[in-house]
């Protein structure tokens, strides 16, 4: 993220165009919507705030746009959304563009016009004139997913604005609870820091435990820890709890094969001597689920993943053909694993 640039924003110091590139996109609608904020009033949005999006609309009329004077005001803030014509993927969208008004006017944008451009891509054709010129002239700011360490920070932050402190464990697990998704993250820090109020401060981690809301795959990550553990009796409970919930049984088998899937993934991957960055990367998921993957793969061998995974398909087979009752092929399926006695 471009942090000079925020501060840059906050102090109405403002760039004639931002390229804000990447697939994280809340931390890029915040520094959308900062932009907006400081730029202009609210009443002003009627009359100089404008979207369009270049899978609906030609550049074209985003560009005379961009060229009109502000109205009762003095700036007006113009945001494109999905370029992909500054990307080397081909798009359904039929609207052609005048690539070369656009250039143009990057060249020489208007004075009194704010143009955002927010492309969602992971990264732009560099091969292209237009995406090198637009580089050269634009305020860049990126926001790619965040990496576990910058995660953590980030959260921390978080709870900072709203005037608390977020504890080590305490970010843990709700990691582990509300998983890594930047607006539901933001959501969660933000409530703990009202419910503590200004007296404590600190979110530790019985706050997080009370409040937190946890989602479908946290609790399949519980489900998932007991079985590690053989602790089968706390599995069928959890298991129990979420037909109770009325969880469809396949779509719990549905998450439960992909997480042991990634057991074996990871597994296999970190004896072949790949880092969690490297195995995030070729798996494509958050470094933060390769981490507790690696810990969980951990009490098992890569014998025992195989044939978990085979008797997961198995009974994958058996509950869509109606051979056997979809709850019982759950349960059966955590028997096997329950340590012989």
């Amino acid at each position: 993220m471009g942090f000079e640039a925020l501060k840059k924003i906050k102090a109405k110091h403002f760039a004639p165009i931002y390229l804000l590139l990447g697939t994280e996109g809340f931390l890029l609608k915040e520094v959308r919507d900062s932009i907006i904020d400081h730029a202009l009033e609210v009443d002003e949005h009627d009359f100089n705030l404008s979207y369009y999006d270049m899978e609906e609309q030609p550049v074209d009329i985003a560009i005379e746009d961009a060229e009109t004077l502000p109205f009762m005001g003095e700036r007006r803030v113009v945001v494109l959304t999905n370029p992909f014509f500054l990307t080397g993927e081909k798009s359904k969208s039929k609207v052609e563009h005048n690539t070369d008004r656009f250039l143009s006017y990057i060249q020489q944008a208007a004075p009194y016009t704010i143009l955002v451009i927010h492309a969602p891509y992971e990264k732009l054709d560099e091969r292209k004139k237009i995406v090198k010129q637009l580089k050269s002239i634009a305020e860049v700011i990126e926001g790619q997913p965040l990496g576990e360490r910058e995660l953590m920070a980030w959260m921390k932050g978080r709870a900072e604005q709203n005037g608390a402190v977020l504890a080590n464990d305490a970010a843990e697990e709700l990691l582990k609870i509300a998983g890594v998704n930047l607006s539901v993250l933001a959501q969660e820090i933000n409530k703990m820091a009202m419910y503590i109020g200004a007296a404590e401060q600190t979110i530790n981690v019985e706050t997080v435990k009370l409040l937190a809301a946890k989602s479908i795959e946290h609790t399949i990550f519980e489900l998932i820890e007991k079985m590690v553990h053989r602790k089968i009796d706390e599995a069928l409970a959890i298991f129990y709890e979420l037909i109770r919930n009325n969880e469809e049984p396949i779509k719990l088998h549905a998450l439960i094969a992909t997480q042991f899937r990634m057991l074996y993934q990871v597994k296999d991957l970190s004896e072949q001597g790949y880092s969690q960055q490297k195995m995030a990367g070729i798996l494509r998921v958050h470094p933060y689920r390769v981490k507790l993957a690696a810990q969980q793969s951990r009490y098992f061998s890569r014998k025992e993943l195989m044939k978990m995974i085979e008797d997961l398909a198995e009974a994958d087979y058996e509950m869509k053909s109606g051979k056997v009752d979809k709850r019982l092929a759950i349960e059966m399926l955590l028997l096997k694993l329950a340590p012989v006695k």
